[in-house]
């Protein structure tokens, strides 16, 4: 039995936490945001200070970008962590620097250009007609609705889009990126990495980030993912796997991601996640056949070891409630606050608690944003995994609950395109 203390930003590690504590593991969950404050309550044990407890700790797990400093610190002082580095974290946060790195790596990038003024932005594209997508840098990038794929080979709805924008943020609204819209299909490339190498197998991840089927309504960042798992890919080969030495230099030990679009011509990497992705850690867990506890401290510990892993697929999907994907604080309290999760029959299986507390054994809504659970499903093809993972939220009743019924849906086509350019 050992101590794992989880740092986390958004309480988005409770499933992960309360996994690794059925495990039969010591486990502390810290939350920073002030909203988010009550999750996992009931579930895991809660920390107000997580520094009060490093040395507590046998090995601390950070949750998020932005903990880089204090996680390299820690590690230096010869405490056992999971997180980024100052370098990982950068990658992500830091749109510009990100690309800058990708082509240091001689990895083929999107033409972007960043802007702090909307003004100078519009007498670009004026300038430069072409199809843009608009991306927020910094903190503004958490706000993935802000994030606008524009589809007109001028550039009109981009423009239009960024004056509504002036209007409504005026300067609050930090620095964004124009990226040329490349048509294909978005792939993820991710892998956990253990201070000198990738650890194996790596995972093909495939989101659904619109809030509505059929990639209809508001960009919410994710609404559910498929995915699996495989010993080799030409997408890793062309892009993360040219990292290894520098993240090796960085003694970087974590999860690290990287979204592409891919087409006929080539990879082209998009942004970095260097951290765990969300759902992505979830529907990994649904498909690794060992203690994720074990995984960690092997990965913390520097070992070489390969995951024992399922073949074929995984898919998870949101179950979320108003106000999601928005920040409305009075429609959270009014519809969603301390909602029940109810289980029509007596099974939790494949089910994992997001922004959750636990009363009296009854599972209810908290913190701020109304992502209630993600709901996961395996098997030997994407079908049996969606027909899983969808008899899974036939048992769950929320009030006010939606969710997207076509994740994974996409793979028919995606397989046959990602084949045929000869990228699986």
């Amino acid at each position: 039995m050992k101590k794992f203390l989880f740092v986390s930003r958004w309480g988005e590690s409770l499933d992960i936490a309360n996994t690794i504590k059925k495990e039969g593991h010591e486990v502390k969950l810290f939350v920073e945001d002030k909203g988010c404050k009550e999750i996992g309550f009931g579930f895991v044990n809660k920390a107000t200070h997580w520094e009060k407890h490093i040395a507590w700790a046998d090995i601390i797990i950070f949750d998020y970008t932005g903990y880089g400093k204090i996680a390299t610190q820690l590690r230096s002082a010869g405490k056992l962590v999971v997180g980024g580095t100052e370098y990982t974290d950068r990658l992500e946060l830091d749109r510009n620097y990100g690309q800058a790195e990708l082509k240091k790596h001689k990895i083929k990038i999107i033409p972007s250009k960043e802007f702090t003024s909307f003004n100078d932005a519009i007498t670009y594209i004026e300038a430069n007609p072409n199809t843009y997508v608009v991306k927020p840098c910094g903190e503004t990038q958490e706000l993935k609705q802000l994030l606008f794929v524009g589809s007109d080979d001028e550039g009109l709805d981009v423009i239009r889009i960024l004056r509504a924008y002036e209007k409504a943020w005026g300067n609050d609204f930090g620095n964004f990126q124009l990226q040329r819209k490349v048509k294909g299909v978005e792939v993820s490339i991710a892998a956990f990495f253990n201070g000198h190498e990738f650890v194996y197998p790596i995972n093909i991840t495939f989101e659904h980030k619109k809030l509505f089927p059929k990639e209809l309504g508001v960009s919410t960042g994710e609404m559910g993912t498929s995915m699996f798992w495989t010993k080799d890919s030409p997408i890793f080969e062309a892009t993360l796997l040219k990292f290894q030495s520098t993240l090796a230099k960085h003694n970087f030990i974590g999860h690290i991601d990287i979204n592409c679009i891919v087409n006929g011509n080539g990879i082209f990497p998009l942004e970095f996640t260097s951290r765990f992705g969300y759902p992505q850690i979830f529907i990994q867990r649904a498909g690794i056949n060992e203690p994720l506890g074990e995984l960690f401290l092997k990965l913390a510990s520097k070992k070489t070891f390969r995951i024992n892993v399922k073949k074929g697929f995984q898919v998870g999907a949101y179950i979320v409630v108003p106000p999601f994907p928005y920040d409305d604080k009075k429609t959270f309290n009014l519809f969603s606050k301390d909602a029940v999760v109810v289980f029509k029959k007596n099974g939790k299986e494949g089910v994992h608690p997001m922004h959750l507390k636990k009363v009296k054994d009854e599972w209810l809504i908290t913190g701020n944003t109304g992502i209630a659970v993600l709901v996961t499903g395996v098997g030997n093809t994407m079908k049996d995994a969606q027909k899983m993972m969808y008899n899974r939220i036939n048992n769950v009743i929320i009030n006010n609950g939606y969710y997207r019924t076509d994740i994974g849906d996409r793979w028919s086509e995606d397989s046959d395109k990602l084949w045929s350019w000869g990228l699986l």
